[in-house]
């Protein structure tokens, strides 16, 4: 048991018999009275997104996750299909686990996936990855005083926000977490 005091992002935990992962946390401390804690979970089975706020005091269950090393390989139709780096076992994971991450997927990325219980529940990606641009919107140097930009899709079809030179064929460093372009590659 976890007291909510030491929740943060990232953290996960059991509630009610459900897996959470916490998403943000804010501490709240009125003048009387006890502080609050305000959170964003996500169910991590379900991938439901909820507002939760607790009374410091309150304790949870931690979890912990175990890590393992993988490469993505394929989809195949609502599967994707990874091999274990250690065992080379290919586990397949249903789509909805990556949710909109799925477009950040692209062949021999490495991540980790999470396990609960042999349960694929989680999964990190790396910090940022090279992605091939294949179409970009067409865009004049003269439009904006400063800052120009222009949306590209990627092999993966993520689209992004990049500087006007960024053409069809070049390849692209993005961030994983926040979908921004960080340089070429």
């Amino acid at each position: 048991m976890i007291d909510v005091n030491a929740l943060r992002k990232g953290v996960t935990f059991t509630m009610d018999g459900e897996l959470y992962k916490v998403l943000s946390y804010q501490h709240h401390k009125p003048g009387r009275g006890n502080a609050t804690i305000r959170t964003t979970l996500r169910n991590l089975r379900t991938g439901a997104t909820i507002q939760h706020n607790f009374i410091s005091g309150d304790r949870v269950e931690d979890v912990r996750l175990e890590s393992r090393p993988v490469e993505y390989l394929y989809q195949d139709g609502d599967m994707l299909i990874f091999m274990d780096t250690e065992t080379y076992d290919q586990p397949a994971v249903h789509k909805d686990v990556f949710g909109d991450d799925a477009r950040y997927l692209t062949e021999n990325m490495e991540l980790k996936l999470l396990l609960y219980e042999d349960e694929v529940i989680d999964y990190e990606l790396p910090n940022s990855w090279v992605y091939e641009v294949v179409d970009s919107e067409v865009a004049v140097a003269g439009d904006t005083a400063t800052g120009a930009t222009k949306k590209v899709t990627t092999q993966t079809g993520l689209q992004v926000v990049v500087p006007l030179f960024v053409e069809v064929g070049d390849k692209i460093k993005v961030n994983t977490e926040t979908g921004a372009y960080i340089t070429r590659a």
